[in-house]
């Protein structure tokens, strides 16, 4: 098969149904082809990649040693990309793409919160106050400001039915591409970057 085979590895199940159901369909059209496994520490599951304990533990420690060192008065913006940068320069490979979601994939979700009343007809009011806060921010990337206000939370919040693994994929699919990108700025530029890999064929 020809075109461009680029191997997503994603946190969770959530991310893994989102490439699986949008990316890869998205960039099949642009020649590259998108297996995608999803980090696991279980062995259960065939299609992941599995990482050990102390594997993740070792990780997590370099993480937060990251974390640590971060100007924390940079835009969230600047500090995924300092961090993605810390770990395409710690593994040194060239071919890999670090990506970090800012905040959380809920930013995603964000992006056009009436969409939550597909899932959530129950929750109107819910639905609104979202997109009141939602307008309140140049970007759903920038909706946070501690460990109870980011997206998932303030979705949490409004809405109690919302499951992120469920609930979520469904209604990103619902919104589909076009609008995360453009809501999206972060997002937008990481799509731009893999569809550019296609030109390079």
């Amino acid at each position: 098969m020809g075109g461009i085979h680029l191997n997503f590895i994603v946190e969770g199940q959530t991310e893994e149904t989102f490439v699986k159901g949008k990316l890869r369909p998205y960039l099949a059209d642009k020649s590259i082809w998108v297996p995608v496994r999803c980090v696991q520490t279980s062995r259960n599951r065939p299609d992941t990649t599995f990482i050990s304990p102390p594997c993740l533990t070792c990780f997590a420690s370099q993480i937060a040693s990251l974390v640590m060192r971060m100007p924390w008065g940079a835009d969230p913006w600047k500090r995924a990309t300092a961090l993605e940068d810390a770990m395409g320069n710690d593994i040194g490979e060239s071919r890999l793409l670090p990506y970090i979601q800012v905040h959380e994939f809920e930013a995603l979700v964000l992006a056009d919160p009436q969409e939550l009343s597909s899932h959530h007809p129950e929750s109107v009011t819910g639905v609104k106050q979202l997109t009141e806060i939602a307008a309140g921010f140049p970007s759903p990337e920038l909706i946070n400001g501690g460990s109870e206000t980011a997206p998932s939370k303030r979705i949490a919040q409004e809405i109690p039915s919302y499951a992120k693994r469920t609930s979520g994929p469904i209604i990103a699919a619902r919104i589909g591409l076009p609008k995360p990108h453009e809501k999206c700025p972060y997002f937008g530029a990481w799509t731009n970057k893999l569809e550019s890999l296609g030109l390079s064929i």
